[in-house]
């Protein structure tokens, strides 16, 4: 079974990108070494860490191994270089008019849409950018509907919300105030409940005798 490929990416996260860096320049450096010995060649390396710092590893004297490296890309022999620079060029500029025209097309097609330069379309064409306009409003009503659908439940339960809020106030002072209307009622009654004591205590005694007055009664009754 063969594998894909995996994709290199940037890391992310600055400490494990940190990592990697000096365990990769680590062993770059080491292979360049063992290159440098096992083979008897020429090595000179150059890396600059993201914080700009220089690590270099050459086997012999690295100024001499840079101007031999530009003499031999200004000779003859770095002709293949030069024409692989070339061809590089030719490349990114086809690259570059493909997107050119790229955005042409889209730059027509949304005049298109917005209703010009619709003198040269046919039937068909016409029919197409109907048909393309016709879904993107069914696309953006539904968007809208559903859009409103969620504020009106947003709404309602804002709504809701208030109404508990205010009910729980007004039961709050309902109860607070059957309290009060308690409290003034058993004061009333207890103050009455005195009263007709006292009244009790002052009856004038009203009754008349007829007859031979008994020992310690007198014909007439005497005021209390």
């Amino acid at each position: 079974m063969v594998r894909g490929k995996t994709q290199m990416r940037r890391i992310e996260n600055a400490t494990s990108r940190q990592v990697t860096f000096s365990k990769r320049r680590n062993g770059l450096l080491k292979k360049a070494f063992e290159l440098s010995v096992l083979c008897d060649a020429e090595v000179g390396l150059i890396v600059f860490s993201p914080r700009g710092k220089l690590y270099e590893f050459a086997n012999s004297n690295m100024q001499k191994t840079l101007e031999r490296y530009q003499r031999y890309t200004k000779d003859g022999n770095g002709s293949i270089n030069n024409k692989a620079v070339e061809r590089n060029v030719q490349h990114w500029k086809y690259e570059t008019a493909q997107m050119a025209n790229k955005i042409e097309l889209l730059e027509v097609s949304k005049r298109k849409l917005l209703g010009e330069n619709l003198g040269s379309c046919p039937i068909e064409e016409l029919q197409q950018i109907e048909n393309q306009l016709e879904r993107s409003l069914t696309n953006i009503r539904g968007r809208k509907t559903q859009l409103f659908t969620e504020q009106i439940e947003q709404l309602k339960e804002k709504q809701e919300r208030s109404l508990a809020e205010q009910n729980a106030i007004l039961s709050k002072k309902i109860h607070f105030q059957c309290e009060i209307h308690s409290q003034e009622q058993s004061k009333s009654e207890r103050e009455i409940v005195p009263y007709e004591k006292s009244t009790q205590h002052h009856d004038v005694e009203t009754e008349l005798h007829i007859g031979r007055p008994e020992s310690g009664r007198t014909l007439y009754p005497q005021q209390r």
